[in-house]
């Protein structure tokens, strides 16, 4: 990709090790609000005064190794209250406080928000009714609930009855101002592995632009902002979700950038332990006369917007908007509403700022020129219209959910809007609860675009910049580490690299025309059953996926099975093949028979392509299935004098190199072999 498209943390936090804020400690039952309805929205103070104090906190020590450090529970008493007993209030804390067990063990399986937003004052009010399941081994006996350090807990009610809970604040950059408010929930009755419970809540606060997890390490205030660009305004509402802010309820670790890639990591086991939740939002938008927002986008998705305008300044007016019960799939929940100019494109819809109006026409005419190459691949209509919302600065970092770019619509050169389209459009046609298949796909016709355009030599050469990162994170062999089996990948390295890789040995090994209708035919609703990733036992060999079946009905190979329990349904890291011997032999007529050993070291099975090049510049290729920690032969006869022998055109992913060439010189009937 030659535009630079981010999904939740842009490159430049990629650096960055964070710190944050306070927060507080407290037990509180405020009253409940009736069935449905939205907590009434109450000014936010100018300046509100910290509340209570980090009670832990992760940091790194001098050899680079993550350090945990709790901190007291207690604090000075308001004047007005009586004086606490320091050792009562300390165990009483201790003992209500979450382990990362307890976070770990908590997974949401449906979200149901009234959301009601007043972006003159960059207020959010909600009222969150979800469902958590424990996943955990042991009975949870505390339920632990986050939410950026910028909102706070009003009411936590379980089972139609306040629950008291004690209020804390943990540094974690998952949300932008470095810390999270955590409410620790003690459960009289411990929740059991597997079991669910039902929870409504209410937090409010005030959400503007922070970069403070930036700004605390020393980068410059522009670049920060530009990265940690989510706010509540008037003009623009962005709420990315988990890993940039945190305006819906959570469970997490504590994480720093500084300690390796735990950020990202978390955010993207995040992700998928939310595939299969279903979700629900009620928007409501109080704003000032005469700046209504024009468009709502949850989850990426359009929510048709209804407007009452007033008629006086001293009355502010107000817009509502809903969505049906979905599935989230692999997209972490994001809000963004906006004012913005709708201009519609082929298969687009594009919102932009006044100065975008005409910049707009650009990215329209690029999405105009990739369609019909996706149409070729993904058939005549996409499943949904791209929408392109653009970003109130130039230089913000770019966000991409679904179906959904969110970016600034400036100038750019043909060619570079281009290659954005056609990965951002392809998201228009594939969508499903699998990351590989929607983030994978994409990128690999992002890559098939690239070959259409500037030969396959150019799209080999973009797989190979991936390669190097996806071997790193490979295990050398399965007992040396469970790696992620890609059906159920999180990391990007897996459901982008790796997931481009498979497709195009899938396109080598079933061909186009297979690989196309299976594309054609996908139906994410037939994978919903299977989108839980944090209920899956990897031990456990799963069924026959639906993708696999298309692709076995579509084409002439109609056992794929080595290739999907080797590449898809389990992380076997990559094959590391040697040219072993070659054999030419002298045949009638000048022919020439050629015998290529070829052995494969690595774990997984591989089949590549081997071609004999001639002294007459001709050549032969074959295919050639070299099974895990074995050697296979293929014979390969030629019209002409055999010069070389290659084995993998750089479609394969190989722990080493990714081809392998040995000269044959000068030809002969004795074997000749690889120095």
């Amino acid at each position: 990709m030659k535009l630079f498209l981010a999904v939740g943390l842009c490159a430049p936090l990629a650096a960055a090790a964070l710190a944050g804020i306070p927060a507080s400690a407290q037990s509180t039952t405020p009253p409940s609000p009736t069935p449905n309805q939205t907590q009434p929205a109450q000014p936010a103070p100018a300046d509100p005064a910290p509340k209570g104090k980090v009670i832990f906190s992760r940091s790194t020590d001098d050899s680079g190794q993550p350090t945990t450090q709790p901190q007291p529970t207690t604090q000075p008493a308001p004047a007005t209250s009586p004086p606490p007993q320091p050792a009562a209030a300390a165990a009483d804390a201790a003992a209500d406080a979450a382990a990362d067990a307890e976070r770990q063990a908590v997974t949401y399986t449906s979200f149901d928000l009234d959301v009601h937003l007043r972006p003159a004052d960059h207020f959010i009010a909600v009222r969150a009714a979800f469902t958590v399941r424990n996943d955990g081994s042991a009975p949870l006996a505390h339920l632990p609930l986050q939410l950026s350090s910028s909102l706070n807990w009003e009411q936590i009610r379980i089972a139609g009855k306040d629950a008291k809970f004690q209020a804390a604040t943990l540094n974690s950059d998952v949300d932008h101002t470095g810390q999270l408010h955590e409410a620790v929930v003690p459960l009289a009755t411990p929740l059991a592995p597997g079991a669910t419970l039902q929870v409504d809540a209410t937090y409010s606060g005030v959400i503007e632009p922070n970069a403070q997890r930036l700004l605390a390490i020393g980068t410059p205030q522009e670049l920060a902002l530009r990265s940690d660009w989510d706010q509540i305004d008037t003009a623009f509402t962005g709420l990315r979700g988990f890993g940039n802010v945190v305006w819906y309820p959570v469970s997490s670790v504590p994480v720093l950038l500084g300690d390796g890639a735990r950020v990202f990591d978390e955010m993207d086991e995040h992700k998928a332990r939310l595939a299969a939740a279903r979700f629900r939002l009620r928007l409501a938008i109080e704003f000032p006369h005469g700046q209504p927002p024009t468009v709502a986008l949850v989850n990426g998705h359009p929510a048709a917007l209804t407007v009452t305008d007033s008629n006086s300044d001293e009355v502010a007016g107000a817009a509502t908007a809903q969505t049906e019960p979905a599935i989230l799939g692999f997209e972490a929940p994001s809000l963004f509403v906006a004012i913005r100019n709708p201009h519609q494109g082929v298969n687009l819809i594009a919102w932009t700022l006044a100065d975008n109006d005409v910049n707009q026409q650009l990215w329209a005419d690029a999405a105009a020129v990739v369609t019909p190459f996706l149409q070729g691949w993904l058939g005549q209509h996409p499943r949904a219209q791209l929408t392109l919302l653009d970003l109130p600065e130039r230089d913000d970092a770019p966000f991409e959910t679904g179906a959904l770019l969110a970016t600034s619509l400036h100038d750019a050169p043909p060619a570079q809007l281009d290659d954005a389209m056609a990965h951002a459009l392809t998201h228009a046609w594939m969508q499903s609860p699998r990351a590989w298949l929607s983030e994978g796909v994409a990128h690999f016709m992002g890559t098939l675009w690239i070959e259409k355009q500037e030969g396959r030599d150019k799209a080999l050469s973009a797989l190979e910049s991936g390669r190097g990162a996806l071997a790193l994170i490979e295990p050398a062999s399965p007992g040396q580490g469970s790696g992620q089996p890609l059906a159920q990948a999180s990391a990007p390295v897996y459901y982008r690299t790796k997931a481009a890789y498979v497709l195009w040995m899938l396109r080598d090994v079933a061909g186009d025309a297979a690989l196309s209708a299976a594309l054609r035919a996908y139906n994410p609703a037939a994978d919903l059953g299977n989108a839980d990733l944090s209920k899956q036992d990897l031990a456990i060999p799963s069924p026959p996926s639906p993708f696999e079946r298309l692709i076995e009905q579509a084409g002439p190979r109609h056992d794929l099975q080595w290739f999907f329990a080797d590449w898809i349904d389990a992380d076997k890291g990559l094959p590391d093949l040697t040219i072993q011997s070659v054999f030419p032999t002298s045949q009638t007529a000048g022919n020439w028979l050629v015998a290529v050993d070829v052995a494969n070291s690595g774990y997984a099975t591989a089949e590549v392509p081997v071609t004999v090049r001639t002294a007459g510049t001709t050549f032969v290729t074959q295919r050639l299935r070299v099974p895990a920690r074995g050697v296979a032969t293929v014979r390969i006869l030629v019209q002409d004098v055999p010069t070389e022998v290659q084995v993998n055109d750089g479609t394969v992913p190989e722990t080493e190199a990714s081809i392998h060439v040995t000269t044959i010189n000068p030809p002969s009937a004795a074997p000749t072999v690889p120095q």
